[in-house]
């Protein structure tokens, strides 16, 4: 990894992001989840059909939702394990054991990971990023997630169709099948610019909603499980299935930005179903802080271990 390579992700990564953090500081605690609702319903949806059609295509797309789907069950496996040991002991409570599993299995691999991919990978092979996202994470966090979330919180039991009605729903799968239907169709060229310049701005707000939400993070309580669960998901499980994949032939960008998604940090989407289900919501925001501190550093260790 040189250099330029850091800087591609490193800078917009840090400015963008603490641009969000000292907003969320001065402005009204309401504004982010405009901002969230703003991106979620039109600024996502508009950068998935523009990136889509400066992708490349391919069967062996079907890798990334499977790599995704055994990275979260490997990551919620080995922390069942852990905190099951934990509870033995009387170290921890059924709530702090639901958002350990949590934090331990899902990714965010939209807000963040879209952005990381897309620097220091490319729109090339952005449709890998968003297959692992739309057909692995999405599906995981409020299919499998708020599975998990019922049994061990204790708030009010949802409708069991209820994640299959908000995964339909969800207008990135339908904005995901226009884009597909729609890349090959010619635009003008100023239409063209507009959209992936619209695109690369939703990109960059992606960041500042993260730094927003990290600005209200505050409390730090859980920091020992925060780090286990933190380091299932960011180390053990991407260290694990990354070598699986390189050795399987899996190699170059392909395999670069399946290992990216697999090493983004808990998202935020394991605060909003631990606050839903009332399970131990300082454990959930203590993770997504130090997952997303952890992002910086193991970024050079990902492209270290398995460059060339």
């Amino acid at each position: 990894m040189t250099i330029s390579n850091l800087s591609a992700v490193y800078i917009p990564l840090i400015s963008w992001t603490g641009v969000g953090w000292f907003l969320g500081r001065l402005l009204p605690p309401s504004i982010p989840a405009h901002v969230g609702k703003f991106l979620f319903w039109i600024g996502i949806p508009i950068g998935i059909v523009a990136f889509l059609r400066h992708t490349q295509l391919s069967l062996a797309l079907w890798i990334a939702p499977v790599v995704a789907w055994a990275a979260m069950l490997a990551g919620v496996g080995l922390a069942w394990w852990i905190s099951r040991w934990k509870k033995k002991h009387h170290s921890w409570n059924h709530r702090a054991q639901g958002s350990f599993l949590l934090a331990s299995m899902v990714g965010n691999t939209g807000y963040i990971g879209f952005p990381v991919s897309l620097a220091l990978v490319g729109p090339q092979y952005f449709a890998w990023a968003l297959f692992y996202d739309l057909l692995g994470s999405t599906p995981g966090a409020y299919g499998l997630g708020v599975a998990l979330a019922s049994r061990f919180g204790q708030g009010q039991t949802q409708n069991p169709w209820e994640p299959l009605q908000a995964m339909i729903k969800n207008p990135a799968l339908w904005s995901f099948g226009i884009g597909l239907a729609c890349r090959n169709l010619p635009l003008p060229e100023l239409v063209e610019n507009s959209l992936r310049g619209l695109a690369w701005f939703v990109v960059s707000l992606s960041l500042v909603l993260a730094g927003m939400r990290l600005s209200q993070l505050s409390s730090f309580r859980y920091i020992k499980p925060a780090l286990i669960g933190v380091g299932i998901k960011m180390l053990l499980v991407p260290l694990v299935l990354g070598t699986i994949l390189w050795w399987s032939g899996i190699t170059g960008m392909t395999h670069r930005v399946i290992l990216l998604q697999m090493a983004m940090p808990p998202a935020f989407a394991t605060l909003v179903i631990a606050e839903a289900y009332e399970l131990e919501q300082e454990l959930a925001v203590t993770a997504l802080a130090i997952g997303s501190l952890g992002l910086l550093v193991l970024l050079p260790f990902w492209f270290w271990l398995f460059r060339g």
